[in-house]
């Protein structure tokens, strides 16, 4: 049995001994070993730098070694001693480098000059910063604003994010198609009807506090490490942690806690789960639904015995909205329907709900594995349905915990990278800049790449990202951006969105978050806005890569100068000049900002106020709703017995987002290879499948466009029957965009309808990039034997 696949809790471990040789690994092979470990020591403390990875908060009494293996592998990618220069462009034309794979355009190194697309040799070529923006300005000024596309990056800083979306609302638009739309936009749009904001309700005072942990949906092993410390902590100390998750995924599992010289010395970790619940791909909302059931059964018969309630009946009085319809509701669900659509037994789901009976503290944490369903946000709302049944909002020790992905993705909504903005966000803009912003909604990432499909875009500039490997329909949108006028991106790295790119095209190079940003008033800090809504500084420690790189709050200054002067009397190269100036209009017009200067010099930052945090509920109702369709089972399928597969699209262990770090997926047991598809044994058996075989996806999805993907070798894996797994962003050409959650618009990529073909051997991989020969760690599929 390979490690990984069938993999149960003494069957390995997470952290340890192979993250740290993986974390030096990935420093060796950046060139970076020493200067690395160094700069490693400052990331995620006071003084330091943000991590330019994961949105997990920062301790106020910080490790020493305050960083994980994932958070590590970020740095050395970013500062690295490579660099991609003209000369590497001057060689390789666009049409070339489209067949070199993810791994191999990021791992060329850093952007160093500014580039211009030159079509006559299909090649980027190096112009002065002069040129760029005077070009790409009198471009943009001469648009219909409706038609330009303004995206943000997760990893853009408060104060970048905020001039962006001034710049945008200048030119006159609201389109901001943003990376939380891929995320936890689902999040965003759906808290807010239960419990009136749209952020998670806790701190890290309250993991400390906490007597039960439900993980949903979430792999923190890959996703946000991190969090493992907190996990290993709470399960010593006997902690009931529960996780709802298709896959066993390791570092819900074991971890060994590279901080602790007795576990890195035997090598024994500690069980994180004392209950996993592998239910079927898009269970949950049911799942959730299932504990509601139980907990209200079991207060219902301790009400008839004269018993204590297990309800906190004052709190649904006091605070809640809905709750007798809902519990009439959860009364009248059949156990066959459950576990029909669930995959789970009632003892399993009885297991569960005790524990949370018996927790006086509960904790809900969830991830992408809840928010990309087409019915996402319902999911969300059960969750939080279970916790107001014992008014788990609002008190210490207990509350809901979205887990963002990138660094920075909270903070740059909260800053106004929002295309529905509220009246009262623009009055306040209005004030503090003179001007008045435009009020009709703009577009979601997923809007804007409809208008790319209708050749509705005139301009697309991004602020960081790799917006055109993320998106759904990655094929069908990618061929249509050609006929754009005009792209603009800013990176740190070659990507393969600028590969995508519009008749006009610039690549402009930035400052990483690793970096000092000297500007007119000396050394400047950024601020991010974490998963818990702390806010805190990053002060860059490294020398740039290159004398022509130039930070992101710059770059929109010169934008904002070559095409929008004249619209309103700001003062951009003060703005530039002392970023503390740009915090002061952030606190000018969004509450909650208030002597930010200040307070970001505390240790860990300060949090933004969270209203249901203090029972405060910000809802139509004016209190906590209780929500629920009563026609819903599933989160993206009424039927589970149907004859195509769930596919699940999903990270390696090596990998953040759409950069990869290299092809190996340690914690799944994969090295050397991406085109994998994780599948049941049963079902690998009924479709007369045996490991190493290549299959084609299609998606079933009724549109009248074919899509289709192959080449994926077969890896047996523990997941339940009909459910299936394989890397991102290899499969979203699968995904179409009109399958997403009907409020958020976020794409169901954690639920993709397929059906499954072998393919005969030898049969090409219908699109796979070719890999460049520059890639020493490509080598055929191992899966190491237990």
């Amino acid at each position: 049995m390979a490690e990984g696949r069938k993999m149960g809790p003494d069957k390995a471990s997470a952290g340890g001994w192979g993250a740290l040789n993986a974390t030096e690994r990935q420093l060796g092979r950046q060139r970076i070993l020493v200067k690395g470990n160094r700069l490693l020591l400052s990331m995620n403390k006071p003084g330091g730098f943000d991590c330019p990875s994961c949105a997990w908060p920062d301790p106020r009494e910080p490790h020493t070694a305050e960083y994980c293996e994932n958070g590590a592998k970020a740095v050395a990618w970013e500062a690295t001693a490579k660099r991609t220069t003209p000369e590497f462009f001057a060689e390789h034309t666009v049409t070339r480098l489209r067949g070199w794979s993810d791994h191999a355009l990021e791992d060329q190194g850093r952007l160093t000059t500014p580039l211009r697309y030159d079509p006559e040799t299909d090649t980027y070529q190096p112009v002065t910063w002069e040129t760029a923006i005077r070009e790409i300005g009198e471009t943009v000024r001469g648009l219909d604003p409706q038609r330009v596309e303004l995206y943000t990056s997760g990893r853009a800083s408060n104060e970048a994010a905020f001039l962006w979306q001034l710049y945008g609302r200048l030119l006159g638009t609201n389109n901001f198609p943003d990376c939380s739309d891929m995320c936890h936009a689902t999040t965003t749009m759906a808290l807010p009807e239960s419990i009136g904001v749209g952020k998670g309700t806790v701190t890290l005072d309250d993991w400390a506090q906490c007597d039960a942990l439900f993980i949903i949906g979430q792999n923190p092993g890959t996703n946000s490490p991190r969090m493992l410390g907190l996990l290993h902590d709470m399960a010593k100390r006997g902690v009931p942690i529960l996780s709802f998750n298709p896959l066993k995924e390791r570092g819900l599992v074991r971890f060994t806690d590279p901080q602790s010289p007795l576990e890195m010395l035997t090598g024994r970790g500690q069980t994180i789960s004392s209950h996993y619940y592998q239910l079927r791909t898009g269970g949950d909302l049911v799942a959730m639904q299932a504990l509601c059931k139980l907990v209200i059964e079991a207060d219902d018969a301790a009400r008839a015995a004269g018993a204590a309630r297990i309800l906190d009946v004052d709190f649904l009085a006091e605070h809640t909205h809905g709750f007798e319809a809902f519990a009439d509701f959860c009364r009248a669900l059949d156990w066959e329907t459950i576990e029909h659509y669930t995959a789970l037994t009632r003892q399993q789901l009885e297991q569960a709900a005790a524990v949370y009976c018996k927790a006086e503290r509960v904790i809900c944490c969830w991830g992408m594995g809840i928010t990309q369903h087409r019915n996402g946000g319902d999911a969300m709302q059960q969750i939080m349905n279970l916790l107001l049944l014992r008014g788990n909002v609002g008190r210490p020790g207990a509350g809901a915990c979205p887990v963002r992905g990138h660094s920075n993705v909270q903070g740059d909504r909260t800053v106004g990278i929002n295309k529905t903005p509220t009246e009262p966000f623009l009055q306040r803009m209005d004030a503090a800049f003179g001007f008045t912003s435009p009020r009709p909604w703009g577009h979601d990432t997923a809007e804007c790449c409809e208008a790319v499909l209708r050749g509705e875009v005139d301009a697309f500039l991004a602020l960081g990202g790799n917006f055109f490997r993320a998106i759904a329909d990655t094929d069908r949108v990618a061929a249509a951006v050609p006929k754009i006028g005009l792209t603009v991106y800013m990176a740190t790295k070659l990507n393969r969105s600028h590969l995508t790119h519009g008749q006009r095209s610039y690549i402009l190079p930035v400052l990483g978050r690793t970096e000092r940003d000297v500007q007119a008033g000396g050394l400047q800090s950024v601020t991010v806005e974490d998963s818990f809504a702390m806010v805190h500084a990053s002060t860059g420690q490294l020398q740039p890569a290159s004398p022509e790189c130039r930070s992101e709050p710059w770059i929109i200054a010169a934008l904002a100068k070559a095409s929008v002067a004249d619209r309103a009397p700001i003062d951009w190269d003060a703005l530039v000049g002392d970023y503390g100036l740009i915090r002061d209009k952030i606190e000018a017009v969004i509450p909650g900002f208030e002597n930010y200067n200040t307070r970001i010099r505390e240790p860990g930052g300060f949090h933004l106020p969270i209203a249901a945090r203090e029972r405060r509920w910000e809802t139509k109702t004016g209190k906590a709703n209780f929500l629920f369709d009563p026609t819903m089972r599933d989160a993206d399928d009424d039927e589970p017995s149907r004859p195509h597969f769930q596919l699940m699209t999903t990270r390696s262990h090596d990998q953040f987002n759409t950069t990869v770090y290299s092809y190996n997926d340690r914690y799944r047991g994969v090295s050397g290879e991406r085109m994998v598809v994780f599948m049941n044994e049963a079902d690998m058996a009924a479709h007369r499948l045996t490991e190493g075989d290549l299959i084609e996806f299609t998606t079933v999805f009724d549109d009248g466009i074919e899509r289709k993907v192959g080449g994926f070798k077969v890896v047996a894996y523990d997941v339940p029957p009909g459910c299936c797994a394989a890397y991102y962003p290899e499969t979203n050409a699968l995904l179409p965009l009109a399958h997403r959650d009907r409020r958020s618009n976020t794409p169901a990529a954690k639920s993709v309808p397929v059906r499954i073909t072998a393919m005969a051997p030898g049969a090409p991989a219908s699109a796979t990039p070719e890999v460049s020969e520059r890639l020493p760690d490509r080598v055929p599929l191992t899966v190491p034997q237990s």
